[in-house]
């Protein structure tokens, strides 16, 4: 299907039900580092894909592959069918990655405008600096930005035109709470054109509220494939959150029955749990007397570390796996 797009660009083409993006069996090592290890999915036409993992975890490798900035030592990546350079030379793919400079030397219009220039299926260039937030600074020198202005222009330039996808590489880092909502805004009306837009973010928050699909990424391997009301279910624990007066034991906290995680901060316990009612009650039953006592379902957060946390635990991986920067350095 095509759509054409009211400024005349062309909007995105794509089959319903066709993979957007395939991996599969996907690999690569730094030397002994293996920082992507046998990964398979697939992603596909109007979804908004969050991608979770601690540092280490294999993201950044992983959207270098997607972008073909980096070759994988073994399993293919597809992009709409192709190879990811040839669905980059056609103008389907854009990116806003961390890595990489912004060239300096220029004002922030001049610089949007090259990218529309270069780009297949380019938007008017007032168009894309409205969208982005920036049509007030496009007369600044790019080397005046402050940090999230300077997002701002990456996200700008990772739209200049009528992508089928965007991948967006920890998008609102240095955004305000304005910003940050202005951005995302600004996404939900690509994804309702029917594009795809994977990004990877350490603001779990922003997963939870945004994402249609959370993966999670620890140790180079897929852990996690599913909703975030999946993921949440798929840690199979429970909040308990409470005040206690006085020294705290922590020894026997950890003792507790059915404990999957446990913080102290001041006079606050909040302790992960498979079984609430059991642990619950087995506080009472070290004499304790709680305050302010809260049961509850994991947050995404909690969610997230209680899954990586045990994936650690288990050891279920090659030691030495995983490590986006040390194969970098």
């Amino acid at each position: 299907m095509t759509v054409t797009a009211t400024n005349g660009a062309t909007g995105p083409t794509v089959q319903t039900g066709a993979p957007v993006v395939g991996f599969s069996g996907v690999s690569k090592s730094y030397g002994a580092v293996r920082a992507v290890a046998d990964v398979s999915l697939e992603l596909h036409p109007g979804e908004t894909v969050a991608l979770l993992g601690p540092n280490g975890a294999g993201k950044s490798t992983a959207l270098d592959l997607l972008l073909g900035l980096k070759n994988a030592d073994g399993g293919s990546v597809r992009v709409f069918g192709r190879t990811p350079a040839q669905a980059i030379a056609e103008g389907r793919v854009g990116a806003m990655l961390q890595s990489g400079g912004l060239m300096e030397e220029v004002t922030v219009r001049e610089l949007v405008g090259l990218a529309c220039e270069l780009h297949p299926r380019a938007y008017p260039v007032d168009q894309v600096l409205a969208a982005a937030g920036i049509a007030d600074i496009g007369s600044r020198m790019v080397n005046k930005l402050s940090g999230g202005q300077e997002q701002r222009v990456r996200f700008a330039l990772a739209t200049a035109g009528a992508n089928d996808l965007i991948v967006l590489d920890e998008p609102t880092v240095g955004m305000d709470v304005s910003a940050r909502q202005a951005f995302w805004a600004t996404m939900r009306g690509q994804v309702e054109e029917g594009r795809t837009v994977l990004f990877a973010t350490h603001y779990l928050e922003e997963a939870d509220a945004i994402a249609d699909r959370v993966l999670v990424l620890h140790q180079g391997r897929l852990i996690a494939d599913g909703t975030a009301a999946e993921i949440k279910a798929r840690a199979g624990a429970r909040r308990i959150t409470f005040d206690l007066e006085g020294a705290i034991d922590e020894a026997a906290l950890r003792a507790l029955p059915h404990l999957v995680g446990l913080e102290i901060t001041g006079p606050t316990v909040r302790i992960r749990s498979d079984d609430a009612d059991a642990t619950t009650h087995a506080v009472y039953g070290l004499g304790l007397y709680p305050r302010n006592l809260e049961v509850a379902g994991l947050g995404l957060e909690q969610a997230f570390l209680a899954i990586t946390d045990a994936a650690t635990a288990a050891n279920a991986y090659p030691a030495g796996a995983g490590g986006d920067e040390a194969g970098k350095r």
